[in-house]
């Protein structure tokens, strides 16, 4: 009667250890983001916004459980200006972070938004983003936000969110704005489930246009 009783212990004890090494954020390992080298030219734009992070320290890691990957690149990416003034959308997952010419694309003025199909129900630990990083200059209300409804009207999470007067819509954020850098952001999720992630913004202290170069999206496939 002993042998089945351990036999199915045995089968128990590996998925407990696993689900607690993921919830275990003392276990996480850093991801390894690489980052583009940096690119500033020109005269910098004052980024003036009552919510900006004047750290001058950039945070460089990211730490997920094993098994971690990008999820984003060559995926789908839909927007809410579907015919980009300069690049194409499928630019945005490429896997090119460099801030020269051709390697970013430019949406309209004021509020728009990119959309990353991961193609699947996936476990996110953390989203990296790099607008336009050429010169200094900050994004406007800039907020991320996570789904399993491509459309975005139910089930919606929001895992970042820097507008800090509900300009946008969105609601009020307590996230901070940052001067871009070949460092990008790194956003945290926290092991959240989506299929779909959104980023919007709402121009920058330079133009009123908004820019993407790239973004990551670290998490494991269901």
């Amino acid at each position: 009667m002993k042998k089945p009783i351990i036999a199915a212990s045995a089968l128990i004890i590996p998925f407990f250890v696993a689900t607690a090494q993921d919830t275990d954020k003392s276990k996480w390992k850093d991801v390894g983001i690489e980052f583009p080298k940096p690119m500033f030219v020109g005269t910098p734009v004052a980024a003036k916004l009552p919510n900006l992070d004047k750290s001058k320290k950039p945070r460089l890691v990211l730490k997920a459980p094993d098994g971690v990957e990008n999820l984003a690149l060559d995926m789908e990416v839909t927007s809410s200006d579907p015919e980009p003034i300069i690049g194409d959308l499928d630019m945005i997952c490429d896997g090119d972070k460099d801030g020269a010419d051709g390697s970013y694309t430019e949406l309209g003025p004021g509020k728009q938004w990119v959309q990353v199909d991961l193609e699947e129900e996936a476990t996110i630990y953390g989203i990296v983003v790099w607008h336009f990083h050429k010169n200094a200059r900050a994004y406007i209300d800039v907020v991320a936000q996570l789904s399993n409804d491509p459309e975005f009207k139910e089930g919606v999470t929001t895992v970042f969110n820097n507008d800090h007067d509900n300009s946008s819509g969105a609601g009020v954020g307590k996230d901070l704005a940052w001067v871009e850098t070949n460092h990008g952001r790194i956003l945290d999720v926290d092991g959240k489930k989506a299929r779909y992630v959104r980023l919007l913004s709402n121009g920058n202290t330079a133009n009123e246009m908004n820019h993407y170069v790239e973004i990551e999206v670290y998490g494991t496939a269901e």
